[in-house]
């Protein structure tokens, strides 16, 4: 039975096309991964399929009655509800269900016994709903995914408004799977996840009985959930049956027959042109060449897609930095309370450092007070000499109403025109991209925008918070490759293990000097 349907749909953002007349359907317990690269309008589709984005043409078809889930990192959470309220709404329409039946049992004394056996039914009918869906079980399945995700470490009673954004984004993902929709619809869910949430979100979603639609980047969890791939690219939806690495050869199959038919078809182009130009003139071989232009005339030619900007990052460094990166004596971190022990931590001149460790434990609080942009609550940070810094922030500061080049020439004033868009397109953005807003831009092209900032300035030492997040496959690549050959030292948080184990001489496990783990 279909779920969803989507059918001749086209959208698009002025004169940049994301989707030309693609259909789509989704089937009961169908667990589908939405891919492609950054830009190529994953997030668009999202956004129109739960109406949040009216398209330019094409019909969105849901079945009738079916509760769709969707993972809204922009929700509202209001002040004064505490984490479990939050994860206690969930069930709402359950307990909207029990006070109608309380209602009808209020009815039932003076009702006619015709009207007696009607609400009979209808109460039969909501205490079957309510016992199918663990009604009266809520308080443990509260505390089973609350544990599940990390937010019972942080404290059930917790005001919404004092968590961090991984935390905001665990706690709407908590609520979003207690609601058990009939269709979950989940982008980027892994991005504020640590490693023990991500294993937990994995083993969850194996054994989810309904349907769901995931975007992700991260291909080891990708391979594990889903057995349905719909692979969004030059405007087009192409869906392929099987995981992540069943996609990969299946379309490297696929693009090198397109190939091998693109040059057999151009090859028979070039002996029909050629023919015709020879013997259109001859009144002997004018008929022949007639019927050679007509078969040219109506051939539909293969068309090969432009292949997308790989991107290319090359860090440029500047003369060695002293021996002494950071040293820290008696360091404690925190805002308006500590995340920390006392610190005693050093890190010399060649050291690639990552830091792991659950999200809100103070991972990125440490980078800034190492960076000096916060003051500890207590104890002292030392920095060595000769230093260039260079700082990727997980999200995109300043103003978004600025095009990619007016934000990179600001940085950048003493380059021309040509060299800020030659360094854009070096990061994987095409020309439409780059003469585009950042308010526009996916989370994976304004990522490409900060790095292009951070490979064109001179450093030595480089410090990365969460620097995959939203990044596609051929970026995070790259990256790791770019990382790899720098000859500097590296300060790196991230959650993927199959990225920072290639690029990390050592790895700092947060959780043990932390004051809280989530």
């Amino acid at each position: 039975m279909s779920i969803l349907t989507v059918k001749n749909l086209s959208h698009g953002f002025g004169d940049r096309g994301i989707f030309q007349d693609v259909s789509f359907r989704l089937l009961k317990g169908e667990h589908v991964a939405l891919i492609g690269a950054n830009g190529e309008g994953k997030s668009t589709f999202m956004s129109i399929i739960t109406g949040s984005l009216e398209p330019d043409a094409g019909q969105i078809e849901w079945s009738k009655k079916v509760r769709v889930g969707y993972l809204d990192q922009h929700a509202v959470l209001q002040k004064g509800m505490t984490i479990r309220d939050v994860l206690k709404s969930a069930f709402r329409y359950l307990t909207d269900l029990e006070a109608e039946m309380n209602e009808m049992y209020e009815k039932m004394g003076s009702a006619t016994p015709e009207e007696l056996e009607t609400l009979l039914e209808e109460v039969g009918t909501i205490q079957d709903t309510l016992n199918n869906n663990d009604f009266y079980l809520i308080d443990a399945k509260v505390e089973e995914i609350a544990r599940g995700l990390g937010l019972g470490d942080i404290g059930l009673e917790r005001d919404v408004t004092d968590l961090s954004g991984g935390q905001r984004t665990k706690l709407l993902l908590a609520k979003l799977l207690l609601e058990k929709p009939d269709i979950l619809l989940l982008d980027e869910p892994t991005n504020y996840l640590d490693e023990a949430h991500i294993e937990w979100l994995k083993r969850y979603l194996q054994e989810y009985e309904n349907a769901f639609i995931l975007v992700s980047h991260d291909i080891p969890f990708l391979n594990s959930v889903v057995n349905l791939i719909y692979h969004v690219e030059n405007q087009e939806l192409h869906r392929y049956v099987g995981d992540y690495d069943t996609f990969l050869q299946q379309h490297e199959a696929k693009k090198q027959q397109l190939e091998s038919a693109y040059k057999r078809q151009q090859q028979e182009i070039a002996e029909l042109k050629d023919f015709v130009a020879r013997n259109k003139a001859r009144v002997s071989t004018r008929n022949m060449a007639m019927s050679r232009q007509k078969k040219l005339d109506n051939m539909e030619v293969i068309e090969l897609a432009k292949e997308k900007p790989k991107p290319e990052f090359r860090f440029k460094e500047a003369r060695t930095s002293g021996r002494m990166i950071f040293e820290t004596q008696q360091l404690v971190i925190g805002y308006d309370e500590p995340l920390s022990r006392p610190l005693d931590l050093k890190m010399e001149r060649g050291q690639k450092i990552a830091l792991v460790g659950a999200n809100g434990i103070g991972k990125t609080t440490l980078l800034r007070s190492i960076l000096g942009e916060i003051q500890p609550l207590g104890g002292t940070v030392s920095r060595g000499d000769n230093q260039f810094v260079g700082y990727f922030e997980q999200e995109t500061r300043g103003d978004l109403d600025e095009t990619c080049i007016e934000t990179v020439w600001k940085d950048f004033p003493a380059m021309s025109q040509f060299e800020v868009r030659a360094a854009l397109a070096k990061c994987g953005l095409t020309t439409k991209h780059i003469e585009s807003k950042l308010s526009v831009l996916s989370g994976g092209e304004k990522a490409k925008v900060r790095l292009c900032k951070l490979i064109n300035r001179e450093t030595n030492i480089l410090v990365l918070d969460e620097p995959t997040n939203h990044l596609d496959v051929d970026a995070k690549d790259e990256l790791k490759r770019a990382l790899k050959e720098y000859k500097g030292s590296i300060l790196l948080i991230s959650h993927e293990p199959e990225f920072y184990r290639d690029v990390a001489t050592e790895v700092w496990n947060c959780e043990s000097w932390t004051t809280k783990v989530f």
